[in-house]
């Protein structure tokens, strides 16, 4: 399930249907939960192991947010209808909205994607950005506490009921404490401790699927000119399992990403990070390394693997409770679909509260699955491009992957294949998109004296004024 299959967010539809929701983790997926609960409780409250910042700043208990994060089309679409103004307020902060084929170096199959006419508008700021501006709009919301700084450690379950009432939390100053709620919803990440406390209650837990891929992720910050709006991207390859990409943010700042994948371990020192840069084939990652200063440390971070716990399978699930964002599904983040995900699922966990809680989390999972299928087809299907990937393989990953590096390579020099993969990848169509005749043909169709040219260059895409020409072709 993508944009394109989902019904839009209505505040005006549904009705109240509980006094009070509560919501464990105040990340993205747990903001955008909280945001549609108001819809249909009287009161929310969301629990945050950490204190909640009052500015866009890395939170101590999520060390990824100091990688790149991408918003995609359908988060953003999605963000845009929970919070009107909400791409607004993301370039009064200093964020940036580009187009993402005009304005990026897309570098995949050996080659530079070409532009295409439709607009693939795209919002481009830091994970804290993106985080505060939504936790801002939800601090605005009369009816709804954010309280950081509680740990929760236990639900609470009436077995007669067979519902969970309520959790059990340290609270900000260490002591023990209780919150009764109509709704429980667990946005706590792969950490979720729910499968477990669901064996101890004696309730089946979910399946897990694990792909994994074994990928490092190392992340400098370097100032960019005001007039240098543009990124790359290079997607790792079976023969160079080494990818890189460079985001404008926010405070005149690129984020310049290298991942390595299954032995490759991403640079953790400058100087390694800068060896890597020139193995690179777009020129403008090394370039910009070198000539601008850089404003931050190289982090990195390990992803041993993608995770999915099949909620959608179990016989039986205790009413109360709902699971979401990356408590049930977590993707290889070099797809940057994390954040669009949790959107789309509290979209969902809208649309599912309009037929009221009998029945409500077994209910939500299954469209949840739905939603978490498309991004999970594409980026496990790709991860399995690498002989070393282990795990379940989707049906037909190797013939698909096989069409879709045909689809990239002619994309060197075909727009309507490049708006066609984007709007899959963007989360806008289903990867069966990519199927139809149209596409197909132009995939196949006989061509001469033709082919797309590998270098070192920024293609089209400026980086500031005093950017090089690109070569003659």
């Amino acid at each position: 399930m993508t944009l394109a299959d989902i019904e839009r967010y209505d505040e005006r539809s549904g009705a109240t249907v509980g006094d009070r929701a509560v919501v464990l983790g105040g990340s993205m997926a747990g903001l955008c939960s909280a945001r549609v609960l108001d819809d249909a409780f009287e009161e929310v409250v969301v629990l945050e192991r950490d204190a909640f910042p009052d500015e866009p700043t890395i939170r101590d208990g999520a060390p990824q947010t100091s990688q790149p994060h991408a918003m995609l089309e359908a988060g953003r679409v999605t963000l845009e209808d929970f919070f009107p103004g909400f791409g607004e307020d993301i370039r009064a902060a200093g964020g940036l909205e580009l187009d993402m084929a005009d304005d990026f170096t897309w570098y995949d199959q050996g080659g530079v994607v070409t532009s295409t006419d439709a607009a693939m508008p795209a919002l481009y700021a830091s994970r804290p950005l993106f985080e505060h501006v939504v936790r801002e709009r939800m601090r605005d919301r009369e009816t709804v506490q954010l309280r950081g700084e509680c740990r929760f450690f236990d639900y609470r379950y009436d077995p007669d009921a067979g519902r969970v009432t309520g959790v059990q939390f340290r609270n900000e100053s260490g002591e023990e404490a209780t919150l009764e709620a109509d709704l429980v919803v667990d946005a706590t990440g792969r950490t979720s401790r729910t499968p477990d406390w669901l064996e101890q209650q004696g309730y089946p837990a979910p399946e897990t699927s694990e792909v994994e891929v074994d990928v490092t992720y190392s992340t400098v910050r370097i100032e960019r000119p005001l007039d240098a709006e543009g990124g790359v991207l290079v997607a790792p390859e079976p023969d160079r399992p080494r990818g890189a990409a460079m985001m404008p943010v926010e405070d005149g700042r690129w984020e310049i990403v290298f991942q390595g994948i299954h032995g490759e371990r991403a640079p953790a020192d400058r100087e390694t990070f800068l060896q890597w840069a020139e193995t690179f084939p777009v020129e403008a990652i090394a370039r910009q390394l070198r000539e601008r200063d850089w404003v931050s440390d190289v982090q990195r971070y390990p992803f041993p693997a993608s995770v999915r716990r099949h909620y959608e399978e179990l016989a039986r699930f205790p009413d109360g409770l709902v699971v979401t964002g990356d408590a049930v599904a977590s993707f290889n983040p070099i797809y940057g679909q994390g954040m669009s995900v949790a959107a789309l699922d509290a979209l969902v966990l809208h649309h599912e509260l309009e037929d009221g809680q009998t029945g409500l989390g077994p209910r939500f999972f299954e469209q949840v699955s739905d939603v978490v299928d498309e991004p999970w087809q594409l980026a496990v299907g790709n991860d399995f491009i690498f002989e070393a990937t282990t795990g379940p393989k989707p049906t037909g990953t190797d013939l698909f992957n096989r069409y879709v590096a045909r689809l990239l390579q002619r994309a060197h020099d075909d727009g309507a294949l490049t708006e066609a993969f984007f709007r899959v990848f963007r989360l806008e169509r289903s990867a069966t998109s990519l199927l139809r005749p149209s596409v197909v043909w132009r995939v196949f169709r006989p061509r001469f004296g033709t082919g797309a040219t590998a270098d070192r260059s920024e293609d089209r895409v400026q980086f500031g004024r005093d950017a090089p020409e690109s070569p003659a072709d």
